[in-house]
């Protein structure tokens, strides 16, 4: 088994203790505030654009983030920026100007929620039960993620990394819900930028800068294009994915991205916290200029593994990783010993415990929220008081930690956690965007429909998935070709079950009757009035921002063409 890189030095240890008193103060601080279930599920709808925009990038910014997509940039090169660019820009803008009035405007406090009301009970239950299972395994990946570092760099036990850590999130949820959770959120985004970024700035020093890293990469594999974005995307055969640019655009850039950043509650539930609507529609614009940040100290790591280690081939078999092979998962871990000595090693431990803090803080969160208001008073108990809520709610995030602790064991026998995680969001994420879209901007959609739709999407996305599990020759009916990866595999799943979705919704609802009209306004375009911003100057208009972003997005693929 792999020996610890590195032993922490006293100053280390004072920096990750001083984290975890910090943390944990701030959910006995906010306690106080949190009283009703306004306050415990959606911070007592009072953020500010900043904060939600913020914690909605620290939510999704876990420890899954920092170690799943550095070993995708090993495994795939510069590709796996698309999931940050072209795989989350536009959906994050998407959301902020067309999708956040509904949300906001309907006061509801889950994406399930949402679609109890435009389609009815049996498409809420159904998207609550796959929604809070798929959130208990990404909670399960994230202690997996942080108990890896743990493992690798510090020769910790995994067992005592996930246990500790897991029942320090769960502390702080518990005492003061998503008001506790979002705080602690965008400290930790700070704690994970200055931790992170170390490793980028002493890699391209190191490397000789952007050019000298792209030589060296050149240099170490000379068969395979992992420096362009875009340029490699025209054949399945010219990347290290094995995709085509329509499975990046259609798969990743459409029905997974949008599917995520406007579907997926572990990240609406933060937006939903805003004040009032401008600050819903600005908080993910906010949150995508980040966003297009991010892989600077995500994916630039595992580029320049990719240049400085050619002496540390990852293995490429559960057999390799079982014998002490480094896999992929552990190119961050590699990188930030190969750079950090005493304090600086101290702030990159901290920056990763801190992602898997927020991952995981934002998964229980949502996960009691939905559990509470969607399965436990919708199915369950539906008349009870609003403080019996509140306590069903701290007491199922102690449940959800437990559940995730067990799901962390599971995920121990994935070579590549990022591909087990898309191969989620193609299960459940993309269908049920399917639902949500037609939902707000098809007034003939039926409730029928909506359900029918959204449980066939569902159903089919895991029979291809056990399809091609049993036999790899399908394989090329999937994703269109035999030589596709696992990665691209996920995308053309998602979009087949998206369309699969949508096209069952569409022939259900010419056979089923429709709600009335009047039964639809604050649920869909055409039936809905949208409050006017007034007079405002433009440049504190939502879309005039949205623009701004897009203009950027668009320069920076041009750059790394």
């Amino acid at each position: 088994m792999n020996q610890k890189l590195l032993t922490l030095s006293p100053v280390d240890l004072v920096v990750i203790g001083l984290y975890f008193v910090m943390v944990l103060g701030i959910g006995i601080y906010l306690k106080r505030y949190t009283k009703t279930g306004e306050d415990f599920f959606l911070a007592g709808r009072d953020m500010t654009s900043w904060i939600a925009g913020l914690s909605f990038v620290a939510a999704n910014l876990g420890s899954l983030e920092l170690m799943g997509w550095a070993a995708s940039a090993y495994q795939y090169g510069i590709l796996a920026t698309h999931w940050y660019w072209i795989g989350a820009i536009p959906a994050m803008l998407f959301l902020g100007i067309v999708m956040m009035p509904f949300y906001y405007i309907s006061r509801t406090h889950s994406v399930p929620g949402y679609l109890k009301l435009r389609f009815g009970e049996s498409a809420r239950a159904l998207s609550a039960i796959t929604f809070g299972f798929m959130t208990i395994l990404m909670s399960g990946i994230n202690m997996y993620s942080m108990a890896l570092v743990m493992k690798i760099v510090l020769g910790w036990d995994i067992h005592f990394s996930i246990w500790v850590s897991s029942i320090t999130v769960a502390a702080y949820v518990f005492l003061g819900g998503l008001l506790s959770a979002i705080f602690n959120e965008v400290l930790q985004f700070f704690l994970i930028w200055l931790g992170a970024i170390v490793v980028s700035i002493l890699g391209l020093v190191e490397a000789g800068g952007w050019s000298g890293m792209v030589r060296r990469i050149h240099a170490n594999f000379p068969g395979q294009d992992y420096t362009h974005l875009w340029a490699g995307l025209g054949s399945f055969t010219a990347n290290p994915m094995g995709i085509h640019w329509t499975g990046i655009v259609l798969g990743l850039g459409f029905v997974i991205s949008f599917g995520y950043w406007t579907t997926d509650f572990l990240v609406v539930q933060r937006v939903l916290s805003a004040k009032d609507l401008r600050s819903a529609k600005m908080a993910p614009i906010i949150g995508s200029a980040f966003k297009m940040a991010v892989p600077f100290i995500v994916i630039l790591p595992g580029l320049l593994g990719l240049a400085v280690l050619p002496e540390h081939l990852v293995g490429e078999s559960q057999a390799a990783a079982m014998h002490g092979a480094h896999t992929y998962n552990e190119v961050l871990p590699m990188m930030l010993a190969r750079y950090c000595g005493p304090g600086l090693l101290g702030l990159g431990i901290t920056a990763l415990i801190a992602g898997f803090m927020s991952g995981m803080a934002g998964n229980v969160s949502a996960f009691a929220t939905v559990w509470t208001y969607d399965i436990y008073r919708a199915l369950i108990r539906p008349r009870a008081s609003d403080s019996h809520y509140v306590a069903m709610g701290r007491w199922c995030t102690l449940l959800g930690v437990l559940v995730s602790i067990a799901t962390a064991y599971v995920v121990m026998q994935f070579l590549s956690i990022m591909d087990y995680v898309q191969a989620l969001f193609s299960f459940f994420i993309a269908p049920l965007f399917g639902t949500v879209i037609l939902g707000m901007l098809w007034k003939r959609a039926t409730p029928a429909a909506g359900f029918w739709g959204l449980l066939a999407g569902t159903v089919s996305s895991i029979s291809m998935f056990l399809w091609v599990h049993f036999d790899p020759s399908a394989l090329r009916y999937i994703a269109l070709s035999p030589n596709a990866q696992n990665m691209a595999e996920n995308m053309y799943r998602a979009l087949w079950s998206w369309i699969i979705c949508v096209v069952v919704t569409v022939v259900v609802s010419m056979f089923t009757r429709p709600k009335p009209v009047a039964e639809l306004k604050g649920l869909v375009y055409g039936a809905t009035d949208i409050p006017s911003e007034g007079s405002i100057p433009l440049v504190h208009r939502p879309i005039f921002w949205a623009g701004v972003v897009f203009v950027v997005f668009v320069v920076l693929n041009i750059i790394f063409w």
